[in-house]
């Protein structure tokens, strides 16, 4: 595992000079969200990745903070999302599962397979709710939103009725959604894009560009005005479909790191027999070195890259917030397992680090000299009131109550705690996950798991990929969180599965 070394001695958590925002020195900063669709915490290069190659996410790395703990308040997309538009937990909001959800739809025979059935949620992000995208352009902001929403199942809850001026291809879809796979790779990645937000280009062009092209004309159309542009990507999640150019390069680059024999499909040492409690396996990437999806990084990547060129050739780079982060972790325990979140355990639909652990960067405007890294826990909630103080907006309590401004720790602040961070899963993701939740608490974090109502501990300091469970040797501090989880539960009056009468036993 390696970050970047920081070389400022003035803020040592940090590693930066802050400059906040006055009326006198300069005006609003513009605001860049970027969110990574199923991109892992260990997917990119500042985190050790070898086959993988971000240089623009890297370089964003090193003008602001890295959160070396960041979280994704859920370990799937929807919840995550919807977290970071109303700074609230999934548990609070009701939206705890994808939309619609995996046991959505499901006939009666098909449901006996699991032990327990899932609470029923909202399938729409309620226009109640006063989204960040809301609470930015009541200050005057343009609000663009470009890519994947997955917040709604209903079209009068897309974007543009959520708080933004512009959608441009933020539907129900939480993947693209062109055709079946052709021949030659083109498919859902590729034009025509059967996508009622966003127009089809010309015959085969590429999604992710396409993403980076419209965030381009945006962001030149604010003008003079503050912009707000949450850019949220459909990669890296399923279908794998890349240019077949850039494969080609991470074909030849697999070839020269001899990883080019290694197979999500072969039982060699690129699989572990990962056995979190139930009594059989489930297999779990432990090596990335699938090409496509290296090259479906890179595309991303550039596009990132696109983005942070417009702003510093037009000078806004220096006063704008710009924040990436993930929704959920890599997928590495199904759909193919394009990659592998190793050192952390477990993936995309689990409560271990391999599951909520994400890519999470906030740069502030004015900030100076080498990346900072900062250890503290933080989650996706928090975005909302960081942006709302970076901004220099009123902060709305009632709205982020789940999140913590991190301004503190981008000021390299080395007391400041945002306190416990909390997971509600009650659902089964088809990921070889169940229904749990779970607490982080310092150093510590405890899973529970709804199915037998055992529990697992774990010290992530010195347990990174959680191979020792310490509920037993430490039964007070473990029953101690369990009861501090359940309590924030009840408080947020959160929807919890129940035992399904037709369970027949049959593993899933």
């Amino acid at each position: 595992m390696k970050y970047p070394v920081s070389s400022s001695a003035l803020f040592p958590v940090a590693g930066l000079l802050f400059f906040p925002l006055t009326a006198q020195t300069q005006t609003r900063p513009n605001v860049v969200f970027i969110v990574v669709d199923d991109y892992g915490w260990a997917d990119v290069g500042y985190n050790g990745s070898r086959f993988y190659e971000t240089p623009n996410i890297d370089k964003l790395a090193a003008d602001g903070v890295i959160f070396t703990d960041g979280y994704a308040a859920a370990p799937v997309s929807s919840p995550a999302r919807v977290s970071i538009m109303t700074g609230k937990n999934p548990a609070r909001t009701g939206i705890t599962d994808w939309i619609p959800g995996y046991q959505y739809g499901l006939d009666k025979q098909k449901l006996s397979k699991y032990k327990m059935l899932s609470p029923e949620m909202p399938l729409n992000m309620p226009l109640e709710e006063v989204t960040i995208g809301e609470a930015l352009r009541e200050q005057g902001y343009k609000t663009f939103y470009v890519g994947k929403w997955h917040c709604a199942e209903d079209s009068l809850f897309y974007p543009q009725y959520q708080g933004f001026d512009v959608n441009i291809g933020g539907w129900l879809m939480g993947k693209p959604n062109g055709d079946v796979r052709k021949k030659g790779g083109r498919g859902a990645y590729f034009s025509p894009y059967h996508n009622p937000m966003l127009s089809d280009g010309p015959d085969g062009e590429y999604l992710t560009d396409r993403l980076g092209d419209e965030c381009l004309k945006l962001m030149d159309s604010a003008g003079r005005s503050p912009f707000f542009l949450f850019l949220s990507f459909y990669a890296v999640h399923t279908p794998i479909e890349a240019k077949p150019e850039v494969t080609k390069y991470f074909e030849k680059k697999a070839r020269k790191m001899g990883l080019d024999t290694i197979s999500p499909f072969t039982t060699n040492k690129d699989w572990i027999r990962n056995t979190p409690y139930r009594a059989w396996h489930w297999k779990e990437r432990t090596i990335q070195s699938d090409a496509e999806y290296a090259a479906l990084i890179w595309s991303m990547d550039e596009n990132v890259g696109k983005v942070l060129d417009y702003l510093k050739e037009e000078g806004l780079y220096d006063n704008t917030v710009v924040c990436l982060v993930s929704d959920n972790g890599g997928l590495s325990t199904a759909e193919g397992s394009p990659t592998s979140n190793f050192p952390l355990r477990g993936g995309k639909g689990w409560l271990y680090e391999g599951g909520i652990r994400v890519p999470y960067i906030i740069k502030a405007p004015y900030m100076k000299g080498s990346a900072g890294i900062c250890r503290t826990p933080v989650s996706s909630t928090d975005f909302y009131p960081t942006i709302l103080e970076l901004t220099g907006a009123t902060l709305k309590p009632c709205q982020h109550k789940d999140g913590v401004s991190l301004v503190p720790l981008l000021k390299g602040d080395t007391v400041f705690d945002r306190g416990a961070i909390y997971f509600h899963y009650p659902h089964y993701g088809g990921k070889g996950d169940s229904p749990a939740g779970a607490i982080r608490k310092g150093d510590y974090k405890l899973i529970w798991f709804y199915e037998d109502d055992h529990i697992e501990l774990y010290n992530l300091k010195m347990d990174i990929s959680e191979k020792e469970n310490l509920a037993e040797t430490q039964k007070e501090r473990a029953l101690s969180l369990q009861k501090e989880l359940r309590e924030w539960l009840c408080s947020c009056a959160a929807k919890m599965p129940v035992y399904n009468p037709d369970y027949k036993g049959i593993k899933y």
